[in-house]
């Protein structure tokens, strides 16, 4: 292959690889609330006590920046709280931070966690269509569990913190000329005993386009589960899920 070849495939293939890249800088910034259901349980050693959860309100917020350098990954940052609490007739005795719960008593048990997503992604295709982005994920949580029986004045209180690696993608259509779409996004990691998950399904429409400002709301439904296997000493087959909606600014 002579030299003039070799040049245009690879200026072929460069221009193969902008077409399926952001061609201009782009940030993104969203924030949704989060009807949450919770259920499940938790404790520091292999066999759970499951609690029951009142519902909650809980909110995420996010940032993105996309750029069109070549095999540079995109980033996104998220925020995510998962804070509930509720109250159980516990139906056997269980110990939790070193103190024996009796069984038949009622007890307050609460968790107040907070998951931070570091994604890195690179952008698949991407266009009016269809957009697909693929890349990892690290979840880092940083969280409490906390038990407490009012009547024999015991409280136990856990922390935990981990940083989780995972896969990460999304997958979003578009009906040109309408501002409707649709996106699937999810993270999933198993090793050994021990999977995080998260995925989202959403509908969204933007109802601002513009060369300036791109608005667009969410409508949508989330389920992430934590099963942690020996954490900090805990754990846990935790799992939340809901209706959320929001709204992304894209600069």
């Amino acid at each position: 292959m002579n030299c003039n070849k070799a040049g245009l495939i690879l200026l072929l293939s460069g221009m193969s690889y902008m077409t399926n890249a952001d061609t201009v800088l782009g940030f993104y910034a969203g924030a949704q609330g989060w009807d949450m259901g919770s259920s499940g349980g938790f404790a520091d050693q292999a066999s759970l006590t499951d609690f029951s959860f009142d519902s909650e309100t809980n909110g995420s917020f996010y940032v993105a920046l996309e750029h069109p350098v070549p095999l540079l990954p995109n980033i996104k940052l998220v925020n995510t709280t998962l804070d509930t609490a509720g109250s159980t007739l516990v139906d056997a005795s269980f110990t939790f931070d070193g103190e024996l719960f009796i069984a038949n008593n009622l007890v307050a048990n609460s968790t107040e966690l907070t998951v931070t997503d570091y994604i890195l992604y690179y952008e698949i295709f991407d266009n009016d269509l269809i957009s697909v982005d693929l890349g990892v994920n690290g979840k880092y949580l940083d969280g409490s569990l906390t038990v407490e029986d009012s009547q024999t004045n015991q409280v136990g209180s856990e922390d935990f913190s981990e940083l989780v690696p995972t896969a990460y993608s999304r997958v979003s259509f578009g009906l040109p000329f309408t501002g409707l779409g649709v996106y699937a996004e999810g993270s999933y990691l198993a090793i050994s005993d021990s999977t995080v998950s998260d995925f989202q399904v959403a509908v969204t429409y933007s109802f601002i386009e513009s060369l300036a400002l791109d608005l667009t709301l969410q409508l949508g439904y989330r389920d992430m589960s934590i099963e942690l296997d020996d954490v900090d000493d805990i754990y846990s087959n935790l799992a939340f899920d809901g209706a959320f909606a929001g709204i992304e600014f894209h600069f």
